[in-house]
This record gives C-alpha cells, sequence and structure tokens, in this order.
C-alpha cells in the first residue's frame, strides 16, 4: 500500500479507477455534484468490455420502460429475482430496485444520454420474467457530438483487435454509444478529468481511511488524493492467466472477451493487499465462443441452426440457451470443451448464429479451426471424433425437427430459444442438418468478464474480513462479488447493477 505521509502530485474528490459503464456513471454522478473526478483507465482507451458489449442495461421499473409500455414494474423484477435469486441477499437486491428508477431519472436528465426500450428476453422461466425482456439501450451516438473526445472511446471489438478506430461513416452504436454519451456528460459537468494509460497499483490508507491511490503512468508514479472517495470500477481478473489457474477458474484468459492488457485485477488486488474481503472467486459471465485464427474467442449467441457436440460427438445441452447457462454447461464436463458446432450449406457454408466479432468462414476454414466435409462421416474423421456417434446424433436431432420436438434438451420451448429461430418447420428452433457440404466449428469456453471480487455492502462499500466496511473505499462492477451469485437473470444485469451501486456509492460520498 502507499504511504499517506508522502506528498500529493493531485488532489480530487473522488478516484474512479475503470472506465466502462459502472466506472462512468459513478464519475458523472460525482462530477454533477460538484465534486472534482478523475477517471482513471490503465489502457489508451476507455470503456473497457463495456464499450464491446451490446449495451442492454438491465434496470427495472424506470421511465424507459413506462415510455415502452411493456408492463415492467419495479415489483416484478423483485417477483423474478427473488424467485430466481433467493433471499440471500435481499438487501442488495432491494438496493438495486430502489436505485434503479433513480439512477435512470438522473441520467435521462442530462440532454446528452437517451435510451429506448427494444425486446430481448429475461433469462429464466421465473415468476415475474419478462418474455419480451425489460433492458434497454442507448441510442446511437453520432461522431460530431464527441468531436475529438471520439478517438478516446474503445472502437467495436473487431475494429480493436486489429488496431482500427471508429468506422469514420459511422455513429458510435450499443456499448460505445454508452461511453461516449456518459463521457460526454461527464467532460461538460467542469469538475471531470480522464487519464488513460494510467493504472492503480496501490490504495492509500490514514488512519484506517483510503484517502488515495498510486498509479503508474508513462511518466513514472503518480499519488492522487481522494477526499470523498475511491470508486473501484476497472472489471475483474479475467486476463489473468495465472488468477485464473490459482482460483479455478473454467475457461481462458485468451478466450476472454475483456480487451487486451485490460482486467487483470489490479483493483482487487490493491484492495485484498488492505484488507479487504472476497468472494464467488470461481465464477464469470460465461458464453460460447469460437475460436478465431489470432487466438481469442468470438462471443457466440444466437443459434438458429446447428448443433453442439463433445468430444464424445453427442450433444449436451440445448445449444439455444441464453449464453451464460450454455457457457456452464460447457465448463460442466472436461470434454465439452472444446465443442464443436455442426452446421451444414443451407446458410451457403456462413455460421448459423450471431458472432462478436463475425468471423469469415474462409479465414477459419484455412486456420483449421472450421472443417469442411461432404459426409458426416468425413466430418467425424477429420475432428477425431467417433463417426458413429456423430451420424447417430445428427439422425436423431433430425427427426426432432421433423417432429417439432427436441426430446432430449427441450430446445425451442423458452421464448429466448425463439427469440433467434429462423426456420420454417413445426419447430423454427430445429432445422434439419441434410444439406452437404458439412461443417464444424470449434467452439470454446469464453466469457464476459469474472463476476467475483470484493465483497461490498448495499452502498458499494468496500468490507473487510470482520464484514465491516474500510472508509473511503467503494467497488461495482466485476471488480465486486455480484449480488446475482451464480445467476445471470437477463441481459443487461452486469451493466445495470454497476451503474445503480455506483450511484449509490457517490450519494454516499457526498
Amino acid at each position: 500500500m502507499g504511504n499517506a505521509g508522502e506528498s500529493w502530485d493531485d488532489r480530487f474528490d473522488v478516484v474512479v479507477a475503470g472506465s466502462g459503464a459502472g466506472a462512468m456513471t459513478g464519475a458523472l454522478a460525482a462530477a454533477s455534484s460538484g465534486l472534482r473526478t478523475v477517471v482513471l483507465e490503465k489502457t489508451p482507451l476507455l470503456g473497457g468490455t463495456s464499450a464491446y458489449s451490446g449495451s442492454a442495461i438491465w434496470l427495472p421499473g424506470s421511465r424507459v420502460q413506462q415510455r415502452a409500455g411493456i408492463g415492467d414494474s419495479t415489483e416484478s423484477a423483485r417477483t423474478y429475482l427473488r424467485a430466481l435469486l433467493g433471499e440471500e441477499n435481499a438487501g442488495h437486491r432491494e438496493a438495486f430496485l430502489s436505485t434503479a428508477p433513480q439512477v435512470v431519472e438522473f441520467l435521462e436528465q442530462n440532454p446528452e444520454i437517451e435510451f429506448e426500450w427494444r425486446p430481448f428476453p429475461d433469462y429464466f422461466a421465473r415468476p415475474g420474467r419478462m418474455d419480451q425482456g425489460r433492458s434497454f439501450v442507448p441510442l446511437d451516438l453520432p461522431q460530431d457530438r464527441l468531436g475529438e473526445l471520439a478517438s478516446l472511446v474503445r472502437p467495436i471489438v473487431d475494429r480493436d483487435r486489429a488496431g482500427l478506430g471508429h468506422d469514420p461513416a459511422a455513429p458510435l452504436s450499443a456499448g460505445r454509444a454508452l461511453i461516449g454519451r456518459l463521457l460526454l456528460a461527464f467532460t461538460q459537468t467542469g469538475n471531470g478529468v480522464v487519464r488513460t494509460e494510467t493504472a492503480l497499483t496501490d490504495l492509500i490508507v490514514e488512519d484506517g481511511r483510503v484517502v488515495g491511490v498510486v498509479a503508474r503512468t508513462a511518466d513514472g508514479t503518480v499519488r492522487l488524493r481522494a477526499e470523498r472517495g475511491v470508486l473501484l470500477a476497472a472489471g475483474g481478473f479475467e486476463g489473468d492467466a495465472a488468477a485464473r489457474a490459482e482460483r479455478g477458474l473454467p475457461g481462458s484468459a485468451q478466450w476472454s472477451m475483456a480487451p487486451a492488457g485490460a482486467n487483470t485485477g489490479d483493483a482487487i488486488a490493491a484492495a485484498v493487499r488492505i484488507g479487504a474481503a472476497t468472494g464467488l472467486l470461481d465464477q464469470a459471465w460465461w458464453c460460447p465462443g469460437l475460436a478465431t485464427p489470432d487466438g481469442r474467442a468470438a462471443f457466440t449467441l444466437g443459434f438458429r441452426g446447428g448443433l453442439i457436440v463433445d468430444g464424445s460427438g453427442r450433444r449436451f445441452a440445448n445449444e439455444c440457451l441464453p449464453y451464460d447457462q450454455m457457457g456452464r454447461q460447457m465448463a460442466a464436463e472436461p470434454g465439452r470443451v472444446p465443442a464443436h458446432l455442426i452446421f451444414d450449406s443451407r446458410s451457403g457454408g456462413r455460421l448459423p448464429a450471431i458472432s462478436v466479432p463475425t468471423v469469415k468462414p474462409e479465414e477459419q476454414l484455412k486456420a483449421g479451426l472450421w472443417v469442411k466435409a461432404d459426409t458426416l462421416e468425413d466430418l467425424a474423421a477429420a475432428l477425431g471424433l467417433p463417426a458413429d456417434n456423430l451420424t447417430a446424433t445428427v439422425e436423431r436431432f433430425n427427426g426432432f425437427a421433423e417432429k417439432g420436438t427436441d426430446e432430449d434438451f427441450h430446445r425451442g420451448e423458452d421464448p429466448y430459444d425463439r427469440f433467434f429461430a429462423t426456420g420454417d418447420g413445426p419447430n423454427p428452433c430445429l432445422v434439419p442438418i441434410d444439406r452437404p457440404p458439412y461443417y464444424a466449428a470449434r467452439v470454446v469456453l469464453s466469457d464476459l468478464g469474472t463476476k467475483g471480487g470484493l465483497r461490498t455492502d448495499t452502498e458499494a462499500r468496500v468490507l473487510d474480513a470482520s464484514g465491516n466496511p474500510i472508509p473511503g473505499l467503494y467497488a461495482v462492477g466485476n471488480t465486486s462479488a455480484s449480488f446475482t451469485g451464480p445467476f445471470y437473470p437477463g441481459p443487461g444485469i452486469p451493466i445495470g447493477t454497476a451503474m445503480a451501486f455506483a450511484y449509490r456509492a457517490v450519494q454516499d460520498m457526498k
């Protein structure tokens, strides 16, 4: 930890570590209240994994849902979360639900921030579920509204991995629009400062209170005072292979969707060094991922065709499950990773699913990550799978497609399954695999970030091993242990909870 007796390089009311949706919401709330606030971002670009995201925001009972007339309410969301999560974290649940409408009202009071509801089903069949979903997204943001600030926002994942900036002809959309709008509002307060390539390394404690941070820059180490508090919102540790191995976290750092060089758990480690408690360190927001030629993975969802087999050549789950649930099915048995998506030529050899980033079949085939064959037997041989098992699996699946019922895994019986379906048979989620040549795409266990970290109370105050708040220290998002535990209730829960608890943290600081 840092030495409190040394001089300060700069003084702020609030220091925010990280620049995703939770960090920027907290920073805006602080700066809007007249508090001098600095955002510290380890990398050259702002937004982290939030910028890569589709930017669904799960903040129920707000005026966004009311405008859309979808019948959402705080009470229905309470019913849903209670049925799914039980009462273990009831205090956090109630704090979140009470704050969700407040933070949306606060944000939409700013003319730079605009939201709209779009359908995307909640993920579990529980009372209170919204079959068409209750999450919302930001409106697209023209780049000229941001001006020079646009170059600070992390671009879409495929362009970012290629070292490219934003498409100059396109507005910022999805996660880029969310970060861009929050950044614009933050800088317009006159109380906000952004420092990129500034990595938090330590917390400074004085008389038992966190009073500042030590950060590493290209020009050396700096010490920044935080009069009111330090908000840790710097993501999880998904990018740290050693930490993943130590904590038994399934998947791989190279398969995570975290931006390269980010989300290595620095903020969590700094807090642990001053006595902070942790939880859920073996948990993540998992998803299937397509292996890509650069060694990374492409987040994959919305399967509208094909089937997935394990190393035995057999199916092991409903491929149309919400992505975290499918990821957990993959993690349940070592022989399920890598898996293979088997599909035919009815889509011209294109992936029968959504991938982020989009993958090009010719590149995947050239890299050997996809295999193409005229028969299922030849496909099995190329993959090293038992041919009898693979052909029997496809034949059984085709029989389900003809009848319209998946007797093994009930694919197509849930609104989430049907949300992406395009088939024209009796069950649009069951599309036969019968048009050669056949394809197999390598599927790995990816994640959208870890969800275990610092334990916090309902005001996002970081707790020590005895359960007492550490004065001056707050944590939200994937830097904290999620109150949803091993569940992913609906689209935008990671972002929505981060935003709500960041807002609560600032209210406690004021």
